[in-house]
This record gives structure tokens, sequence and C-alpha cells, in this order.
């Protein structure tokens, strides 16, 4: 009914640019979205088969609001001035992030200086962000010994004697008038120089200082200088990010999944890495609105502007462009995409650490928001929190063996496996009666047992295995909800149900059964190829005449393989497998034998190959 209210207003939206505000029943705005055209947009939430997040922010909403503007770049201005105003609940915002801290020279008559995460406008002289923390303690610390500044906080009061920091050094002591305002305003700038200079430059003046004590015979001085350089050296002896261009850069990196949102901003300063800032948000928009929200939002907050910008490829560069010029004031800041090995290489591991951010957050969240969508989608009476799924695995017949893996609230829980080695259809080839054995004796063992069940039980297949398995389940009296997961169209069968479901790729439901799935089948396929290693070790043993079956897998348990085997005595071999020395040396000249074959081959299959390999004349040097 409100959803319906909701879309006929929705019909007398204009054609126009401009912003669009989403209100719950209480008049709050929750979300605030720009739109090219606004009817188009804000029909887009209600149209079509809509993904969790938006169903989310849709359930909220009561009443829509909309302002209309001249173009859509000022709908992007409107939108950033709202959200600020609003800090609606379901926009990019910047609080859950990981920013490194600066070095701040306070804007006072007698400035500070000291470590901070928060920037304030108010004349200050910002530098970094540090990613190493000791690095800053090393730089303060330097700065303590080279023009050292006053530490006690607000406004300098006068004193009749200095504090403490005056007799040790770190203080030039201007509460006392022992210093004047200008030679204190002069050795504040001298500290800013230190720091705007890189670390190369920064360790040749200490070096030179180092130097200049030593030969004014001042060791305690020189030693201080000698413990900064090394102290220098062990911070940025791991700094593998230089290229050498001393132009400032940012490289924005951005990755998304569901409604999670990771963005890494890698800063470049001087040619190296010198900070990183990190930011986890959720968004409800789409892609662009969400990454353009972030890059509007990160630079009205901080205000740091580089040389260039490079941005991903959804961002639209020419409108931010205009925005940080125009209504930020970078005027030097040009926006552009990465290209080329340098800036695409950044760029590439900017975006790589955004992507393992937001996968290791949604690993954290232990995927219940997936796990909640599936259960509203297969309609079960509780949160699927342990899942168990069943796959089975043989070659031509042999070995077949069935596999169960078990996933506790969306993850794999390896000590909760099964294998069961499928002894009902004698050699045959035939999947539902393997499913048939192993769900049986699974859940019979349940039930003797009386274990806990599982909330969900999957069936790697499609009709034929998911009723052979469901009827095993009615039979034991076992009300515990069952789908299949066939492969190809990645179906999903419920029992008594004629079609499947069939959901989005990348759904997150759909990606929990998948991970069940896949896991179940790595686990049986590897069990059915160690059975198949296992039997071959043993054809070899059988081969040898007078060695049967059960004096075989004797050895092969007694020395760990063929390898063990052949490395063991005459007399080893001779009393584990209680067979005289004869027989105990037909054995080793056979698997020494059988050695020697496999490495000829080897050695044969290598020479083939180098043969057949395509030659290039080696590069010399012109003398």
């Amino acid at each position: 009914m409100k959803e319906t209210a909701l879309q006929n207003r929705i019909k007398d939206f204009p054609k126009n640019p401009g912003v669009y505000l989403m209100k719950d029943d209480r008049g709050t705005v929750i979300y605030v979205g720009k739109a090219k055209i606004l009817r188009n947009r804000v029909r887009s939430y209600f149209a079509g088969t809509k993904d969790p997040k938006t169903r989310v922010l849709v359930s909220k909403i009561c009443t829509i609001d909309y302002l209309i503007t001249e173009s859509e770049y000022e709908a992007l201005i409107l939108e950033n001035n709202l959200i600020k105003e609003y800090s609606p609940r379901y926009n990019i915002n910047l609080k859950d992030g990981k920013t490194y801290p600066v070095i701040r020279i306070t804007a006072d008559e007698y400035p500070r200086i000291f470590r901070t995460r928060r920037l304030i406008q108010d004349g200050s002289r910002y530098f970094g962000p540090y990613t190493n923390v000791a690095a800053i303690q090393t730089y303060l610390e330097m700065i303590d010994r080279l023009y050292p500044l006053r530490k006690c906080r607000g406004p300098l009061k006068k004193r009749t004697s200095p504090c403490l920091y005056y007799h040790i050094g770190k203080c030039p002591g201007p509460c006392a008038g022992l210093i004047s305002r200008e030679e204190y305003q002069t050795q504040a700038d001298k500290a800013a120089a230190m720091l705007s200079k890189p670390p190369e430059e920064l360790q040749k003046e200490l070096e030179a200082r180092m130097q200049e004590a030593s030969q004014g015979l001042k060791f305690e001085k020189a030693a201080e200088y000698r413990d900064l350089l090394r102290a220098m050296d062990s911070i940025f002896v791991d700094q593998k990010v230089v290229d050498y261009d001393i132009e400032t850069r940012d490289y924005l990196g951005w990755y998304a999944q569901d409604s999670y949102h990771s963005f890494v901003v890698l800063q470049m300063r001087g040619g190296r890495l010198s900070g990183t800032d990190m930011f986890r948000s959720q968004g409800f928009g789409s892609a662009e609105e969400d990454l353009v929200q972030f890059i509007t939002r990160y630079y009205s907050e901080f205000r740091r502007f580089p040389e260039r910008l490079f941005l991903p490829p959804r961002a639209p560069q020419e409108d931010i462009q205009r925005f940080l010029r125009e209504e930020l004031g970078g005027t030097e800041t040009m926006v552009l995409y990465a290209s080329g090995d340098r800036d695409g290489a950044v760029m590439n591991m900017a975006t790589e650490n955004a992507r393992q951010d937001c996968l290791k957050r949604i690993m954290d969240l232990g995927s219940r928001p997936a796990l909640e969508e599936l259960q509203r989608i297969l309609s079960l009476p509780s949160l699927p929190e342990r899942i168990e799924g069943f796959d089975i695995a043989q070659l031509h017949g042999k070995h077949t063996v069935a596999a169960m893996v078990s996933y506790f609230q969306g993850r794999p829980d390896p000590g909760s496996y099964r294998k069961f080695h499928i002894r009902s259809i004698n050699g045959g080839i035939d999947d539902f009666e393997s499913i048939r054995e192993a769900v049986a004796r699974r859940y019979t063992r349940l039930i003797n047992e009386d274990l806990p069940r599982p909330d969900l039980i999957l069936i790697d297949g499609g009709k034929g295995q998911l009723s052979g398995a469901k009827g095993i389940l009615d039979a034991l009296g076992l009300a515990i909800p069952i789908l299949g997961l066939a492969k190809r169209e990645e179906e999903i069968f419920l029992p008594g149900e004629k079609e499947p479901i069939i959901l989005p790729p990348g759904h997150p439901a759909l990606r929990i059964l998948q991970g069940v799935r896949d896991e179940a089948h790595r686990f049986g396929t590897t069990f059915n190829q160690q059975l198949r290693a296992n039997n071959l070790k043993l054809d070899t043993l059988e081969g040898i005449p007078g060695l049967g079956k059960v004096r075989s897998q004797r050895l092969m348990k007694k020395f760990g393989g063929l390898k063990g085997i052949a490395q063991a005595s005459i007399q080893e071999l001779s009393l584990a497998g209680g067979f005289g020395t004869e027989l105990a040396q037909t054995i080793q000249e056979r698997l020494t034998l059988e050695g020697d074959r496999d490495t000829e081959q080897s050695i044969a299959k290598k020479s083939i190959a180098a043969e057949s390999a395509p030659t290039y004349p080696r590069e010399t040097k012109e003398p």
C-alpha cells in the first residue's frame, strides 16, 4: 500500500535535474541523491527486481521530496550540501574509516607542534599523513633536538622562570622571555621546512651535523645525530613505493560488494607513498552516486588537494574537477584517470587494498545479511546458521565417495566435515543412490547420538538427487529444510516445487550456496584422488610375486608409502612384512627400477619440451 502510494507520487515528478530527499515515518531525511532526470532515477528504486540493499532502503521510505536544479552539476553541489546538513543514515559517510595521523604546527602566536588525527582549518600547518607511527615519533624527536618548540597547551602564559622542558633542552623558554617572538617563529619555520623535505635530504642534513659535532669534539651531540640517523634508516628501509616524481598525487581506489564499500586514498608525496586513508561505509545508491558522494565529502572535509587526482573509471572526471576548483578552492588539482605503467600500477594497488578490506569486512560480519536474505527467499523457519552440503566424487565408478561439508554463520567449519566410502552401488555409477546412502548414514547417526541438526541441507545436483535425499529424510522423520543446487544454470530446486528459483549472479544468498557447493566438491574430489593414489601404490606392491594384499597394506602402513619402503633396509622389510630376505631384496630392486624409470621419463619429457621450445639469441653488451 505504502509503496503503491509512493509510485503514484513519483509519476508527477519532473524530468529535470535535481536532488531527491527520502524520509522515514518520522520525517527524518534518510537518503539524499542527485539525478539527471528526477522522475526516472527515483522510479528505478521501485521498478523490477530489487537487490537486498535497495529493498532495505525502500522499506524505510514514507515520503520523497525533490528540489529542481538547472544542471546535473548544480545537483551535485546541492546534494553535497544537503548531506552535510542532514547526515542521512543511508548515504556514504566518513566516520567508519582508518585515517593516519599527521603532524600539526599550530597558528598560535607561539606555535606548538604535536601529532593529531583531527584537521582544523584555522591556519595551522599539517604534514603527513604517516602510515608508520614510528616515523612521527622520530620526526618530533628530531625537532625537539634541532628546533625545540613549547609543549604547554593553549595561549602562552607569562612566567618568571621556565618549566622543566627548558632545562632539558626541549623548549626555548618563550614564557619567561628567553627567546623573542621573531626568533621563535624562525624556529617554527625551520621545523616546518624540515618536515617538508624528503627523507633523503633530512638524512644528509643530519649526517652533516653529526660530522660537524664530531669535528668539534662534541661527541654526545654527534651520538644523538647518529641515533636519529639509525632511527630514520629503520623507518624508511621498508618504504617500497618510490618513483622519484616530486609531484603530489592522490590515487583513489574503490571496491563495493552488496551495500558495503571500501575506499582507499594513496598519497604520493616527494616521490614516496607518504600516507594512506581508508574508509568503510554502506551505500544504498547507484555505484556512481556512492563513489561521487565519497569524493566530494572526502575533499570537503580534509581539504588536502594534490596536483593530480587519479580516479576510478566510473567517476565523472569533469564534474569532480569543477567541484574541487570552484567549490573547495583546489585550483591546482588536475583530475585524471590512471593510465601508463606507473600510475596504473599505483592505482591497481589502491584498488586491491580496497578490495581486500571490503572482503575482509564482509567476512568479519559473518555473512549474516546474506543468511537473512537466504531465509527470506526460501521461507525458512529459522536463520540457516548451520548449512551442511553433500557431493559425490568418483572416476568411472571407482572409489566412489561422498563428502559432507559444514558451514556455520556463512563460514566453513572444517572440524565438522565428514567423508563416506559409498558401499551400496558395488562399483557402479549411481549418484542418486550414493546421495541416499550418504544422507542416510549421516542423519541416522545424528538421531542415534542425539546430535544437533543443521538448519539447511544442500545437495549438489538437480531434482533427482534432491528427491532421493528428501525421501531418506522423510523415512527418518526429519523435517530439515533441503534444496538442490544445479551447476549449469545455478538453479535452486526445492521439494515439491516444479520451477526452480533463479537468483541473479552475485546475489549474496546465491554466493552462500555456491560456497557450500564448491567446498563440498573440492573436499570430495580431494578424497577421491587420495584413494586413487593409494590404490596405485598398492597395485605396484601387489604386482611383486609373493607379496599379496595383506602384506602390501602392512608395509604401506609401516613405512608411510613407496618412498619409505624403498629407503628401508632389507632386514627392516623382512621383519615388518614377516617374509625372508630374498623377497625383501626383490621388493627393493623392483621399487628402485620403478624410481629410475620415472626419473628417465621425467628427463625425457623435459628434454622434448626444451627441444620444442623457441630459442632466442642472448643479449650481449656492446664493447
